[in-house]
Formats: C-alpha cells, structure tokens, sequence
C-alpha cells in the first residue's frame, strides 16, 4: 500500500493566468456543445454531471461504485472539509484524492455557498470576507478568498472555485449589487493567491436574474481570465422560467473557449435545459438525497417507493437501465428495504439514481454529437412526467 505523501510532497504554485489547451469543444449543436476538460487527472467528457461528495464520500457508496457509474469528477466540499477533518490534515495524509480513494478529477467549492445559505451563522460580511459561526460547534470562523484559495490547495482538488458572495433570491436590488461587486473584488484576489500544482481555478457570476447586474458580473469575471467559469446564485429559489431564461442569455457571454459550469442542478429537465444554453458541467445532491427519501428517478417519471402499490411489483426500478438496482432486484423488494430503514435500500437507489444522471448526460453528449440534441431532449421530456406515481 502507498504510504501517505508528506506536506512539502504537494506542491503549490503561485496564482497565474489560465493553463493552456484546458477546454476543447469538439461538437456543438445549436449552442450546445460536446467538449474534453484536461485536468491533472485526466480527460473529462462534457457535459458532465458531477455527483457531491460533500465530506469526502457520495453517501453510501464505494468509490469504485461511483466510478463503475460512468461517474468522471466527484465534488468535494471546502466548507465541510475545512472545519471536519480539517484541510491540514488530509493535507498531510496526502491530499483529498488519497484521503477518500479516488483517483479521477475532483472539483473543490470555494464554501461560500455553505457560508451564506446558513445565514443565521453570518455575524459579518465586509470587503475583506466573511464571519460566521461554525455549524458544527458554534465557533467564530472567518472566509477570505486567500483562506478559500488555502483550504483548496490542501485538499489539491483539480478544479477550485473561488470565493463568492451568494444573496438570498429575494434580496434588493442594492445588496445583490454589492454582492456582484464583491464576488468580483474577491475573485481578483484570488486569481494571485497560491495553488495546488497543476490545479485550475474557475471563477463564479453573480447578479441573480437581473440583466444588468448578471451581465456586469459575468464581464468582470470573464475578464480575470479563469481557466473555466460558473453561474452562481441561481437554483437558489428564483421562479424557474426565470433561472432559464437567464442561463440562456447569460451562458452565451462567458468565454466560448473555456468550460461553463452551473452551480446546483440536478433534475433531469434542468440538465437538458442548461445543455441546451451551452453548459458543460452541473452538480446537485439531488440523486442521493432523493435516493434517502425513498424515490428513484426513472425515465417516465420519479416514482415513491414508499407508495404500497409497488408492494407487489416485480418490475425493475427502470426496464432501460443496467446499474445493479436494476438488474438484480425488484422494485417490491427494494420498497421492503425501504420501509424497513435498512441501508442497502439507500443504497441501492443512491446507485441508481446517480446511473440515471449519467446515462442521460451521456446521451446528451452522444446527441449533440450526431447533430440531434432538440430530438433527444423532447423524447425524454415527453416520457418524464416528473411527478409521484
């Protein structure tokens, strides 16, 4: 077995301009787009649906599980890692990928979305960063865009996104300007800041659904020159006609060179939705939290497990799909295990909801590659009915 690397084994490099030939688009269709993202880990197939493996694991499952589920980056969670084990400390052991035993890219978030959606832990937020209070014991605690570019290069993720200031969906109109302000000023200072060797930095938009201010910030932060960039502050509770129209419009100003990534999304109309405006990566916790709550996403619909109309069924979870739910077992016994609250039914459903995600991302790929993306999204939102049978 590998010993564990030391500190000094993890080299760190000072902040710079973008890497070269990061991002390829390989096939576009209308403007969505089939790429390869280079990391120091290897190719990347876009798009690309990342799972969350918020602290170090996608809950429930092996890594070469997740792998075996087309699975390409995990991503990983700065705030949590930071304060549970500590960033140091998997540091030393050798970094995130040898720490959790996995070996393909992963993603690392700046922890401003944590910081700023537990908004009863916030004391402070000033130019410099932000003061809140541990979730785990209270603690008084204290981002800043060069601790978040830190954390980040210890845990020597392939991608780290930089800080940002996430306001509530119904904030007025002056503070989300001044969140847009902000996000800007501190992803200047953290494009210098140190970096794990070999590890690209991507910066994240603002604005929420206003032109003006979203328009500002995915200009300012275009012009930092990241290696890749992602919309943030949406998902976050906006009317969901409005997150659309905004991704489209606002996908179409970042850089066409570069990887776009949209923070937060899962379901499977809102993967085809911002495939289709031209994003290339998306993450949600949405197929293992739906898998803890019972339900299984299959392609005509979400169906509860928990319903006792599938006491008796027989069927797999999906007849189309070859994750090891569905060529085992059967949907009554997986509603037993269900039931009964015992983990291999979590399981089970973790496995297949994440093979879902990423066989319909894949298709999505394979789609836009033949020229019949527009086909592919109307025949599975045609038998998604997207709703509890």
């Amino acid at each position: 077995m590998d010993t564990p690397s030391r500190a000094s084994d993890i080299g760190l490099t000072k902040g710079h301009g973008p890497h070269e030939h990061v991002f390829e688009v390989q096939a576009t269709d209308g403007a969505a787009r089939a790429g390869v993202l280079r990391t120091a880990r290897g190719e990347i197939r876009t798009p690309v649906f990342m799972p969350v493996g918020t602290k170090a694991t996608v809950k429930t499952l092996h890594p070469d599980e997740v792998r075996d589920l087309g699975a390409q980056i995990l991503l990983g969670n700065t705030y949590h890692l930071y304060f549970r084990p500590g960033d140091e400390l998997i540091r030393d052991l050798g970094g995130l990928h040898r720490f959790m035993g996995w070996q393909l890219p992963i993603l690392t978030d700046s922890g401003g979305f944590q910081v700023f959606s537990l908004r009863d832990t916030i004391a402070r937020v000033d130019d410099d960063g932000v003061t809140f209070r541990s979730v785990y014991d209270g603690a008084v605690a204290r981002f800043t865009p060069e601790l978040s570019a830190r954390i980040q290069a210890n845990l020597g993720s392939d991608i780290a996104m930089c800080l940002d200031q996430v306001p509530a969906a119904d904030v007025t109109r002056r503070r989300l300007e001044e969140a847009v302000r902000r996000t800007t000023a501190w992803a200047e200072r953290q494009r210098h800041a140190p970096r794990a060797d070999g590890q690209l930095r991507f910066g994240i938009t603002q604005g929420g659904v206003d032109r003006e201010l979203r328009r500002r910030s995915t200009e300012e932060i275009a012009a930092l020159d990241f290696d890749g960039n992602a919309i943030g502050g949406l998902a976050i509770g906006e009317e969901r006609t409005a997150m659309f129209e905004t991704t489209d419009w606002a996908t179409a100003l970042m850089p066409a060179d570069k990887p776009r990534y949209f923070m937060g999304i899962g379901d499977p109309e809102g993967i085809l939705e911002v495939i289709e405006a031209g994003v290339d990566m998306f993450d949600c916790v949405l197929p293992t939290r739906t898998a803890r709550t019972g339900s299984a996403l299959t392609r005509s619909g979400r169906i509860n497990l928990r319903n006792a109309r599938f006491a008796r069924d027989e069927r797999p979870l999906d007849e189309a799909c070859d994750c090891p739910a569905c060529t085992r077992f059967t949907r009554a016994y997986i509603r037993h295990l269900v039931n009964q609250n015992e983990l291999l039914g979590l399981r089970l459903l973790s496995l297949h909801n994440l093979r879902f995600l990423t066989e319909l991302t894949r298709g999505a790929r394979e789609a836009i590659g033949r020229g019949g993306f527009a086909g592919y999204k109307r025949d599975i939102l045609e038998r998604l009915t997207w709703a509890d049978s």
